[in-house]
């Protein structure tokens, strides 16, 4: 008896004894006002359990991302300048290595080298979810080189096809019989245009880190929101599964726009139709 009356109470708490377009119209209206719900797991405001993690996911994220462009674009230009020789050989084909492994794989290698092998890292992340956030860098090392090792390798192959094409290009040709030095050719002519259709394959990178990080995560038992996403599917735990799902569409969504908003404002012939300024 006491069973069903709490399955009862369940049912009541989160609407399910309601029809389901009234079920979606109070959680729209709880969405537009920042209430998501609670978690039927953790009995807990799902802000306050998606909070804490989203901050540790930002944090591994960012800093993959901020060590790793930089890295993939002189990565990039290093290979055109040195197209056809050892290093541009040595750089594409580490970059393919890494292409084709899954991030699951990558993690466990590099847990056995740095972590078993050599210990200087810390192999599995130890740490509170609420951790400040000095804490949180002295974990987050394996972590986020095995998010970087993919990312800088589609990034510089991207780059490095760009620049080669740029590198070609007549004004580039003409910089140089203007008595230019080659430092100055690639860094005021050549990269900056080199870099203009990488852009949006860095923001996508990015947001592939949102998806990377499930794994990443797990491997490591990081404490972010993709062991959160894995768990709250192993504990059933629709409403914060939905918002979880909410959150990282969204995040996906909004990179996309800026990086399509971002490739309009520095790249003027995407602004033009047939001569035109848009």
């Amino acid at each position: 008896m006491a069973q069903g009356q709490r399955l009862e109470n369940c049912r009541v708490e989160h609407r399910l004894n309601e029809s389901a377009h009234v079920r979606y119209l109070a959680w729209a209206e709880g969405l537009v006002q920042g209430d998501l719900g609670n978690s039927i797991k953790r009995s807990k405001p799902l802000e306050n359990v998606i909070g804490p993690r989203f901050r540790n996911t930002i944090i591994l994220g960012l800093t993959a991302a901020a060590l790793g462009i930089p890295l993939a674009i002189f990565l990039g230009v290093l290979a055109a300048l040195w197209r056809d020789k050892k290093a541009d050989l040595l750089i594409s084909s580490a970059a393919i290595f890494f292409m084709t492994i899954p991030e699951f794989i990558t993690g466990t290698l590099l847990i056995s080298f740095f972590s078993v092998y050599l210990g200087w890292l810390p192999g599995i992340v130890i740490m509170r979810v609420d951790a400040p956030i000095s804490e949180v860098f002295t974990q987050i090392g394996l972590p986020v080189l095995t998010l970087m090792l993919v990312m800088v390798a589609h990034i510089m192959r991207m780059v490095r096809t760009s620049m080669i094409d740029v590198l070609a290009s007549d004004f580039v040709m003409m910089s140089e019989l203007k008595g230019l030095s080659r430092t100055r050719q690639v860094l005021r002519h050549a990269l900056p245009n080199a870099l203009l259709p990488a852009i949006n394959l860095i923001a996508l990178n990015i947001a592939w880190l949102m998806g990377g990080v499930l794994v990443v995560e797990v491997v490591f038992n990081y404490p972010g929101i993709g062991r959160l996403s894995v768990n709250a599917i192993a504990d059933r735990d629709f409403p914060l599964v939905q918002a979880l799902a909410l959150l990282m569409a969204s995040i996906y969504v909004g990179l996309n726009l800026m990086a399509d908003i971002a490739t309009l404002l520095l790249n003027p012939k995407l602004r033009t139709r047939q001569g035109a300024p848009l």
